[in-house]
């Protein structure tokens, strides 16, 4: 989903969790290349980010190399036109869109379906 800018104010960011929407905060707290931490109902934590183009992302939290809740603070780039975060303890990079570790094909992170209503 791209969005924007001037038309983002009063909307919030929602994560879908089974079958039902998850409000995780408003668009506007969300800086480009800056991801924020959301703790979701069942424990877990997803981390979610927004790009300069004003499309959105969220996944999982936890690093799965260290088992830390980080990725949210990794830093975001592209690779041959893929959008990613890279974890700041180990530095692998995780496919803001499928998930998929970039440095390791035996390794994801759960992504989720988000959106700004």
């Amino acid at each position: 989903m791209t969005l924007a800018l001037e038309t983002t104010t009063g909307l919030t960011v929602r994560i879908r969790l089974a079958d039902d929407w998850f409000e995780v905060c408003g668009l506007d707290r969300l800086i480009p290349g800056r991801g924020v931490a959301a703790l979701l109902p069942d424990g877990r934590q997803a981390a979610v980010f927004t790009d300069r183009a004003g499309r959105l992302y969220a996944l999982d939290n936890r690093d799965p190399f260290t088992g830390a809740a980080v990725l949210s603070r990794g830093l975001t780039g592209t690779h041959r036109g893929r959008p990613f975060v890279a974890s700041p303890l180990l530095k692998q990079r995780f496919d803001l869109e499928t998930g998929r570790c970039l440095d390791d094909d035996a390794v994801r992170v759960t992504t989720y379906e988000v959106e700004a209503a």
